[in-house]
């Protein structure tokens, strides 16, 4: 089965260019002019990648991907205007995995569907899978389960690859760029905040179950670590 991509737009040429471009690469693409015939076709359709545009009628891109990312974990790649850094911010701290900036380039975009399809997609098996435990935290990549004081937590398939790399790697310091590599891959041609804002969300959702313990450790100037706490 070819791969399902839902964009999303309410501007003619960029549905138009987008629609043939992503067919010419032999995705099967579906389309919504607006945000709730955008949720209405994901619930239906089940697409395996969503293009949004923040600024939509009826309901925005913010609201859609809130709405979607409390229903399944599917890959959301927006599209903002250059103004428009707040939401933007906003919309990768709600569960985007990624996002370009209009004008963008078709080859740029491709691009990125294709990085962010293939970080979600099978791996292969280059080495066996493990599960790292540090402390009451574990990371089991085999499931693709993350545990912490034996209650699973509620990530998405980019919060989990991020946790994953700091568990193994635990007490020490990751740069943003080493994340990047390790998570988004060599390939990726995005903003490195990305980075900061997932790091957000999986704080949030580890203080969900362990409010007083800040196991995600910023070092300025650097990156991020993983205590190795007993």
């Amino acid at each position: 089965m070819p791969t399902k991509i839902l964009v999303v737009d309410d501007e003619r040429p960029i549905i138009e260019v987008l629609s043939y471009n992503l067919k010419q690469a032999n995705y099967d693409v579906l389309v919504a002019w607006d945000g709730e015939e955008a949720l209405a076709l994901a619930r239906r359709e089940q697409p395996d990648l969503i293009i949004l545009d923040l600024m939509l009628p009826k309901l925005d891109g913010i609201e859609v991907c809130r709405i979607l990312r409390r229903e399944r974990d599917v890959p959301i790649i927006m599209l903002t205007a250059r103004d428009e850094e707040v939401d933007r911010v906003v919309g990768l701290e709600l569960g985007a995995d990624d996002y370009v900036v209009k004008p963008f380039s078709v080859r740029e975009l491709l691009a990125r569907v294709k990085s962010v399809l293939r970080r979600v997609g099978p791996r292969p098996a280059v080495e066996a899978p493990m599960a790292a435990r540090i402390g009451a935290l574990t990371v089991d990549e085999a499931r693709r389960e993350a545990y912490l004081e034996s209650e699973r937590l509620d990530l998405t398939a980019l919060e989990f690859d991020l946790l994953y790399a700091l568990a193994r790697h635990a007490g020490l310091v990751l740069s943003r760029e080493q994340l990047i590599e390790q998570v988004w891959g060599y390939d990726y041609l995005g903003d490195l905040r990305v980075v900061d804002a997932v790091i957000k969300r999986l704080r949030a959702k580890l203080r969900e179950t362990a409010p007083d313990d800040e196991l995600i450790v910023t070092v300025r100037g650097v990156g991020y670590k993983l205590d190795r706490r007993p």
